[in-house]
């Protein structure tokens, strides 16, 4: 058990109309224990291991849509909060939040409200819009993994000339000076 799930469950455990049922390391054993125990909401950390927190959410939102989701994040990004939403999940807190909120977004969450870190919400009101085309974005994200341009060809069955047009492309779309330029670019706005 981390430090940090036990300091939670100590803290969310003292408040008298809250009930820690479970509490899990790992990602593959929630659906089960959420389809066994039956929570009002379970709360999903951004470091889950063994399973993407955004497939569990979506699994869990299809499987026991009753149980509603509320996520802990360590550094959100507007990007996240956009896949938080396309999960169905109900919430997104900060990890850094103090007691007192987390508990009262798991309160919110267990009504049927949306609890959100406001700091987040205004993040990603401000966020700039990605300019890139899915098809675009697959091609960074395997030149921003340090992909040489035959490797991003092969990968997603293109012809090495169709990966430097699309290179060029992002490049031109977002102002970026070279291919370094736009992965950081990218990635501070979180579209990576």
């Amino acid at each position: 058990m981390s430090l940090i799930r036990a300091g939670l469950v100590a803290c969310i455990s003292r408040e008298p109309d809250i009930e820690v049922v479970a509490e899990l390391d790992r990602g593959e054993p929630v659906l089960p224990t959420v389809a066994a125990l039956r929570p009002d909401v379970a709360v999903i950390d951004d470091g889950i291991a063994g399973a993407d927190r955004f497939a569990v959410i979506h699994d869990l939102h299809h499987a026991a849509p009753c149980c509603r989701t509320l996520i802990m994040a360590t550094q959100p990004c507007p990007r996240d909060l956009c896949q938080a939403v396309a999960a169905h999940a109900t919430g997104f807190i900060r990890k850094d939040a103090d007691p007192d909120s987390i508990s009262q977004a798991i309160r919110q969450v267990a009504q049927g409200l949306k609890a959100l870190d406001p700091d987040l919400a205004f993040a990603a009101l401000d966020a700039p819009v990605n300019p890139m085309t899915p098809r675009e974005t697959d091609v960074l994200r395997l030149a921003a993994a340090g992909a040489p341009t035959a490797e991003i060809a092969r990968q997603l069955c293109l012809t090495t000339g169709t990966v430097r047009n699309y290179i060029s492309a992002i490049i031109t779309k977002t102002g970026a000076r070279n291919r370094v330029d736009v992965i950081r670019i990218a990635g501070r706005c979180g579209w990576l």
